[in-house]
């Protein structure tokens, strides 16, 4: 049985668009989204192959195989924040009972060195700078970590996903500095579709490592993405999908 210590209270927050990028208005403040500063200080490197992948398979095959991963990537994490949560989700559609095997499979067999609890699906902020939200945060194997899910429509290597081990520190640093804590450990838990299971972690000196690169590219894309004045925000949304 899993067990929670909800020794933090975590903020509510609203989900608006800004030119079409995801932000969160926390405390009266609009954050773009952790998500929202990677994919625009993205490198040349990386955005050129995921051109040359276009245009390999097609233009609307890729835009077909990334809107089946984004919602097979929702229907998983539904199905396992309900699990945190003591919650059961059915999902009867083809890609929800794909997503629930792929689930099972994070349950089993990388969800036992969850020792504690702090939040599942909580949204993080650095005052004045970004925003997001992380499905778990607690402990996991003997270390405060920041754990995150993810599926892939195929097994990854570990110098693919640096943009994830990024992320994670981003969420760490926003903790760390509202709540006090000293998180230095970061843990992915991914799934394929063809349910194989692969767990990634990142600690210390290369967590930190990941810290300076997310500061650097909330230097880049402050540089090239203006503030956008408070009178001219667009209205919110509540929060619904995650920031994945």
């Amino acid at each position: 049985m899993l067990k929670w210590n909800k020794k933090f209270e975590y903020p509510a927050s609203i989900r608006s668009s800004v030119e079409g990028k995801r932000h969160y208005e926390i405390t009266g403040q609009k954050l773009p989204s952790v998500t929202t500063i990677l994919s625009a200080t993205q490198s040349a490197e990386k955005k050129q192959k995921l051109e040359e992948w276009k245009q390999r398979v097609g233009t609307q095959a890729a835009d077909r195989i990334r809107d089946v991963s984004a919602m097979r990537g929702t229907a998983m994490h539904t199905y396992l924040e309900g699990y945190i949560l003591g919650e059961n989700h059915m999902d009867l559609t083809s890609i929800g009972r794909e997503a629930e095997r792929m689930a099972k499979v994070v349950i089993e067999s990388g969800l036992g060195d969850l020792e504690e609890i702090w939040g599942s699906e909580v949204t993080l902020y650095y005052p004045g700078l970004y925003a997001g939200a992380t499905d778990v945060v607690g402990i996991y194997n003997g270390r405060e970590s920041i754990i995150d899910f993810k599926q892939t429509n195929k097994p990854k290597q570990r110098e693919w996903i640096d943009d994830y081990f990024t992320q994670l520190a981003a969420y760490a640093m926003a903790h760390n500095q509202v709540y006090d804590t000293k998180i230095q450990s970061g843990i992915i838990l991914m799934c394929s579709k063809d349910c194989f299971f692969q767990k990634f972690e990142v600690h210390d000196e290369e967590f930190q490592g990941y810290m300076h690169e997310f500061l650097r590219r909330v230097d880049e894309y402050y540089k090239i993405v203006p503030i956008v004045p408070k009178e001219k925000e667009p209205s919110g949304t509540i929060l619904g999908q995650k920031d994945e």
